[in-house]
């Protein structure tokens, strides 16, 4: 398997296009210029010693060592083989509220923004576990399966948008039981389910889903994100807020946060029910409790053994820039003398 380590560094291939651009133009000036002093024939006595060839082959290894000096900082890397890798840790399953009341803002700057910034620190903190995130609203999706790739679940989780569920509502109920669905038959002992809403019109029984997810040995716990005093759903068009929603009667909706209703799911689930707030996302109690947990064995399968393979590419560069270096733009004075296609008159060998 072959990979860069610093795959970015790549796009500085894109300006080797310029200096040869630029090589050419030189090269095109030049010649002009130096038609303006006098007529060709007296032009090329004059520079008699300069080679016309040289200056392409100079250019031709500096762009060499350009390149492999690229390739070279890129990193590349060949994984020489797969194995299986054992650790201990625990399976977290987040579910993510992304119907329209999420983009309240009596949370900062939303409610699903900051419900983002939560899981992305999340991210930061998981050594060894595994994670699967599913999104609902009157509908529930899985987003990202288990998985301990967490470059994966940070791109996921920033594609996130409460655009990406047509059907709007908080099926509690479904996200619980496909998040069930995710994480198995065998591996649901020391697995977490963890809610992100703010919990308002549950259409489901979500709390029938969380003791059956208690009785298979995963525990349920709640984050609610909003505020009893509740806000206004913003309406945006081209990035900027235009309004607020409003019911049938003209009267503007205000989504409030139903703590009871988390409170009854995380009870159910024999988890931990945490209200967010502006100071407090309410992650390090939950995950207190998820760290408490006895780990078990995991395993997967990872290309390991990466061997770094730029000191090769970075010693060709250098041998070309060396080259380089060598090389003079004036004519070999062995060639010179060589005359090979010199045309001598017979007579030649009379004068003196």
């Amino acid at each position: 398997m072959f990979r860069f380590a610093q795959p970015e560094i790549l796009y500085l291939y894109l300006l080797l296009p310029v200096f040869v651009i630029l090589f050419i133009w030189m090269r095109v000036w030049r010649r002009k210029a130096l038609q303006r002093f006098g007529e060709s024939p007296v032009i090329m006595r004059l520079f008699a010693d300069k080679s016309r060839t040289k200056p392409l082959i100079k250019f031709t290894l500096l762009s060499g060592a350009a390149a492999f000096l690229i390739l070279g900082m890129a990193g590349p890397q060949i994984g020489t083989r797969t194995e299986e890798v054992k650790r201990k840790g625990s399976d977290v399953v987040l579910c993510l509220d992304v119907s329209n009341s999420m983009n309240a803002e009596d949370i900062k700057p939303t409610r699903l923004e900051r419900s983002k910034q939560a899981i992305y620190r999340l991210l930061d903190r998981l050594k060894g576990d595994r994670i699967g995130l599913i999104v609902f609203a009157g509908q529930a999706y899985v987003q990202l399966p288990i998985t301990t790739d967490y470059h994966a679940a940070r791109l996921f989780l920033s594609s996130i948008s409460s655009d990406m569920v047509p059907t709007q509502g908080t099926a509690m109920g479904s996200a619980l039981e496909l998040a069930m669905e995710a994480i198995g038959d065998s591996t649901r002992k020391n697995t977490s389910i963890i809610i992100i809403t703010d919990g308002e019109n549950h259409e489901d029984d979500a709390v029938e889903a969380a003791r059956e997810a208690a009785e298979n040995g995963i525990v349920v716990h709640t984050i609610g994100m909003g505020t009893p005093a509740g806000a206004p759903i913003p309406i945006y068009s081209n990035g900027r807020r235009v309004g607020f929603m409003q019911n049938g009667s003209g009267q503007t909706i205000v989504t409030r946060l139903d703590a009871d209703a988390l409170g009854l799911v995380a009870g159910a689930g024999k988890g931990t029910f945490v209200r967010a707030s502006n100071n407090d996302d309410g992650l390090d109690l939950i995950m207190k409790e998820v760290n408490a947990m006895e780990k078990k064995e995991l395993s997967s399968r990872v290309v390991t053994d990466f061997d770094d393979q730029f000191q090769y590419f970075i010693g060709l560069a250098l041998l070309l820039l060396v080259i380089e270096f060598v090389v003079s733009e004036r004519k070999s004075k062995w060639i010179q003398k060589l005359n090979l296609f010199q045309v001598r008159d017979k007579n030649d060998r009379y004068a003196a």
